[in-house]
């Protein structure tokens, strides 16, 4: 039963071209407060983004053991967690396996709340995971475009 209420967290990534310039877009709903952040980078990947906007929302949260719904159209991401993949990949020490970066980031902020992660359909009829997609897209345009260092440098030779 759940006591605290609950965070509502929506996330999307967005890239064009897969490399290419990428953003990620995050609504938060708690209460009767809502915050929308967005970020864009000028090199990374659509899975990177959807991810990366996972742990900023995660991130972003000020007291531990929150009660938390995240709401993402990412199959890569909503499965790799719910379906106990990453924790395979822990064990392989993430050998051959993309954006290990971010997921060792993202392991270390997930054990400090209770989280539920729900896969909604892109763009379908979901308010708040379409205007993810609207944050994300608008980021990916932007004129300032950060460096994703943990692509960018991973593919240098």
């Amino acid at each position: 039963m759940i006591t605290n209420p609950v965070i509502e967290i929506y996330t999307d990534g967005a890239c064009s071209g897969n490399p290419g310039p990428g953003g990620y877009g995050i609504v938060m709903k708690y209460k009767d407060q809502r915050k929308e952040m967005s970020q864009g980078f000028r090199l990374t990947t659509n899975n990177r983004m959807e991810l990366l906007s996972i742990i900023i929302a995660l991130e972003t949260l000020k007291k531990e053991n929150s009660e938390v719904f995240v709401y993402s159209d990412s199959k890569y991401v909503i499965d790799s967690i719910n379906l106990g993949w990453v924790h395979g990949w822990v064990k392989k020490n993430f050998k051959d396996k993309a954006n290990a970066d971010l997921w060792k980031r993202f392991l270390m902020i997930h054990p400090k709340h209770n989280i539920r992660f729900v896969w909604v359909k892109g763009h379908a009829s979901n308010r708040e995971n379409n205007r993810c997609d609207e944050l994300a897209v608008a980021a990916s345009k932007s004129k300032h475009l950060l460096i994703d260092e943990g692509y960018e440098l991973s593919r240098k030779p």
